[in-house]
């Protein structure tokens, strides 16, 4: 097909994909509410799998193919596909957002989905499951109307709020093959987007040391929190704010009783770093820090990493943001590109070189809190924004 070809089989159904978006809406706040009411923190398997099964049962019964990726220990990640007119072969649209959310077992029925003066409130009801449903119903507009040249695939994962270990391989795969990467993420508290964001860190860590009582035999100890002590102090002097990097050990454990020398201690450490810092060379610093004998005696481990890679900005995702804006400003909205210091999924995207976009989905805010909140006046909108892109990314 031509691009010719393309623009005008665009122009017939743009009109119908938007107002069978907006005829939608009632349909997406049900499902909103749906999957806000069930717990689906990171490690709770079959929080996750619910929201998951809900999503696959919502879109199979409009006819939209899906497929589950299984994984022992985290949510199964979830795939939608919509073919397009150019062909399984070609590349395609990637859709993508978690399922999973920050909060404990519990607070889906202690803080349930609640509709106040048009604000949305609930646990993970901005980050991210708006952006889900948003996708939901983006992927089946495009099923009911046509009109898409390329191929939309809507990936549905459930382990990025702990840095994605299972669900890594398949964003990356996923991503190698996509001309186009929008990822759902709460839209800016300013209605903005992000095009870039900061890699992170995220390690656990302990230091073993030598027990010993505290007033008989002190000498013979070595404390395990002194040394994590030290560690703590140095692991912070990475910061570097000019640099854009900072290092906060965030929690700490430690010590078997008052009257003992501990020995044994413990810490979270959270690093960020722009796309411009070498994280490689960084993680080497944090790693010679914990291992090192801050003490003698005393020795120090990395127990666990997560790894959010930087979002950066390449011409072609400066391309993709000018076809967002376009598409807003075609329903009267006027939106920019934003930085911000959190991390996501739309790092691993960027990383295999897929032009991608942050930030899709309705606007939200104070994630991650009791107070967290979504616009749902925005869910129509903000879908149709990200159905306008498509159309005119399939144009190119």
């Amino acid at each position: 097909m031509s691009n010719t070809e393309v623009v005008a089989v665009h122009a017939d159904v743009k009109q119908a994909i938007l107002d069978w978006l907006s005829a939608h809406e009632q349909d997406m706040f049900a499902l909103l509410e749906q999957v806000v009411n069930i717990d689906s923190g990171s490690y709770n398997k079959a929080g996750v799998d619910q929201v998951g099964a809900i999503f696959r049962k919502h879109l199979e019964a409009a006819g939209v193919d899906t497929k589950v990726h299984p994984n022992a220990k985290h949510g199964d990640c979830l795939v939608a596909e919509v073919p397009g007119s150019a062909g399984s072969e070609a590349a395609h649209v990637l859709l993508m957002g978690h399922m999973d959310t920050v909060f404990p077992d519990g607070t889906a029925a202690q803080r349930p989905y609640r509709v106040e003066n048009g604000i949305a409130y609930g646990a993970g009801v901005a980050d991210m499951k708006a952006g889900l449903v948003m996708n939901t119903f983006v992927a089946r507009a495009f099923h009911a109307c046509g009109g898409n040249h390329l191929p939309i695939k809507v990936l549905y994962t459930g382990d990025e709020e702990i840095a994605s270990p299972a669900s890594r391989d398949l964003i990356l795969k996923m991503a190698k093959g996509a001309a186009t990467v929008l990822n759902a993420e709460p839209g800016r508290p300013s209605g903005n987007v992000v095009t870039s964001r900061k890699g992170a860190f995220f390690i656990d860590f302990e230091v073993d040391g030598v027990a010993a009582h505290s007033g008989v035999n002190h000498d013979k100890g070595a404390s395990a929190i002194e040394a994590l002590a030290r560690k703590i102090t140095a692991l912070h002097q990475l910061t570097d704010r000019a640099a854009g990097i900072t290092a906060n050990v965030g929690t700490i454990k430690g010590g078997m009783s008052v009257n003992t020398v501990a020995p044994h201690a413990s810490g979270q450490l959270d690093v960020r770093f722009p796309g411009d810092v070498d994280h490689e060379e960084l993680q080497q610093r944090i790693k010679d820090i914990i291992e090192e004998e801050a003490l003698p005696c005393t020795c120090g481990r990395i127990t666990h990493q997560g790894t959010f890679l930087p979002l950066f900005e390449t011409n072609a995702s400066r391309d993709l943001l000018a076809d967002y804006r376009m598409s807003a400003e075609e329903l009267g909205v006027q939106v920019k590109g934003e930085f911000t210091g959190g991390s996501a999924d739309s790092g691993l995207t960027a990383s295999v070189g897929a032009p991608t976009l942050c930030a899709t989905g309705p606007v939200g805010g104070q994630v991650h809190t009791a107070d967290e909140y979504c616009r749902i006046d925005t869910l129509v909108l903000r879908a149709q924004a990200v159905a306008l892109t498509i159309l005119a990314r399939d144009a190119l």
